[in-house]
């Protein structure tokens, strides 16, 4: 173990992270990524840390066990990318397109797309499947009916993360009340207060957005048609191709677990390939790895798209750019986590949360802030919720306030930034900058200015009562006693 890092020095390291991201991702046209600034950045941290006695192999293990906290992710990453291909490949996602071209409002298409999403996201309880398959969908008919689709993209991130933050299957509903002490039924039942209005708000823009964003009829019957039309030539189109969606939601509500259902499509999605398309089985591999190659390219739909761009892509290939993200950020993570420095940053962001109004921005802010430097959505949660908990609870503030604080931003504000785990996956899913489609996922950042006003005028914000006050500090104290007896066993 090393020396406690002067504080001096771990503002140093924060400077220097976001600077050289910033940096790269904004002054660096030719690159603007984030993988070699986060590499740098964790070089950086873990000099200082070496030169304040903290040995290399301690640091190490903290890398170590950061990227392990993301291995499950990087599995469903590299899955999604392998079904997205095969789904692409066998007509399934083209069919949802070609379907979709003809049910949607172009005027309406980004209201229906986060109302799908969420409803989709709510019952699979993953915004990253709800992503990676029916955003992949909403990408391509916005595209088709002449629509920016970075505003779909925006409307997709936010109906998908809506849902998820709303559903009791999705890993961050469970963990936000596990690392606060709150029941994960009250929480969901505390965070429709913030979500709504959010939400409302959201549809609204969305739909004003909708309507000034669709283009005129001529022109957009024209790019429809050319899709659709294009769809048809390489595509048998059917709606039997919608069965594996519904697998897919009849996997979840029976409790299948995520990876072996995302698999049981994948072979869905072979089938398809192989009798309904009739791809020789000799290609299915190099499509699983590499991605769906369409024969539409020469087909042009805007200046920025052709028909290949929308109906091909996916793979194991194709996700390697956003498992490697995260391996960038998790290992900086794990050294600034591992030295003690993430630690005293939120030791000294507490010292300023004299009311409650000021806790709960706070405690939304840390959550944002871990968001920014340690890129993770999962550290967002944990870390603030362990550093606060003691704090509300002696404010006499329930625990659902906090878990819902942990929710409505380190959940939220993931997939804004372009260098998180998050913002790197939706722009792997749905070929958007992230900076070009956070403008208009509302919701998240609706939500957690919503959160903070709740905080300062006290709307929504419960207390306990005296007796749930006392048992608190019983259990409190009995915990300390079992700690205690534990170190000295």
């Amino acid at each position: 173990m090393g020396r406690r890092v002067p504080m001096w020095q771990v503002l140093l390291c924060v400077v220097f992270t976001l600077g050289v991201i910033c940096y790269s991702i904004f002054l660096t046209p030719d690159y603007g990524e984030a993988h070699m600034p986060m590499i740098l950045a964790a070089a950086f941290v873990a000099i200082v840390g070496a030169l304040n006695g903290w040995k290399w192999s301690v640091m190490e293990k903290g890398m170590v066990q950061g990227i392990s906290r993301s291995m499950q992710a990087n599995l469903i990453l590299l899955t999604v990318g392998i079904l997205v291909s095969t789904w692409k490949a066998g007509g399934i996602i083209p069919s949802m397109i070609y379907y979709g071209l003809d049910i949607i409002s172009p005027a309406l298409f980004l209201v229906t797309a986060a109302l799908l999403c969420t409803i989709i996201s709510f019952v699979i309880g993953s915004s990253y499947t709800t992503a990676g398959t029916i955003g992949v969908a909403m990408i391509g008919i916005a595209v088709g009916l002449g629509i920016n689709p970075a505003l779909a993209a925006g409307a997709v991130v936010s109906g998908a993360y809506t849902g998820d933050k709303m559903s009791p299957m999705s890993d961050t509903t469970n963990m936000a009340p596990a690392v606060s002490g709150s029941n994960i039924f009250d929480h969901i039942k505390h965070m429709v207060w913030t979500v709504t209005p959010s939400y409302v708000i959201a549809l609204v823009l969305w739909f004003i957005l909708g309507r000034s964003a669709a283009p005129s009829g001529g022109i957009q019957m024209e790019m429809k048609d050319i899709l659709q039309d294009a769809i048809q030539n390489e595509f048998t189109v059917s709606p039997f191709l919608m069965l594996p969606v519904l697998f897919l939601l009849a996997a979840v509500v029976l409790k299948i677990p995520a990876l072996p259902a995302m698999f049981v499509g994948v072979v869905m999605g072979i089938f398809c390939m192989g009798v309904v398309q009739g791809i020789d089985a000799d290609q299915w591999f190099s499509i699983m790895h590499y991605g769906y190659k369409s024969s539409s390219a020469d087909i042009v739909l805007t200046e920025e798209y052709s028909v290949a761009d929308v109906v091909g892509g996916g793979g194991f290939d194709g996700m390697l750019w956003t498992v490697s993200i995260v391996l960038c950020s998790m290992s900086f993570a794990g050294v600034l986590e591992a030295t003690g420095m993430l630690g005293q940053l939120v030791e000294k962001i507490l010292k300023v949360a004299k009311t409650n109004g000021l806790l709960i921005m706070t405690t939304v802010l840390t959550c944002l802030f871990i968001n920014l430097l340690c890129a993770d959505q999962y550290l967002a949660i944990i870390l603030p919720g362990r550093m606060y908990k003691t704090a509300f609870e002696d404010r006499k503030l329930k625990n659902k306030n906090l878990s819902r604080c942990l929710e409505d931003s380190g959940t939220l504000t993931s997939p804004l930034i372009p260098w998180n785990v998050c913002g790197a996956t939706m722009t792997g899913f749905l070929g958007q900058p992230t900076i070009a489609y956070a403008p208009y996922a509302f919701v998240n950042y609706l939500c957690p200015i919503i959160s903070i006003i709740y905080g300062f005028t006290g709307f929504t914000i419960e207390k306990m009562t005296d007796e749930e006050y006392e048992k608190m500090l019983e259990a409190r104290r009995a915990e300390e006693e079992a700690t205690k007896r534990e170190l000295e066993a």
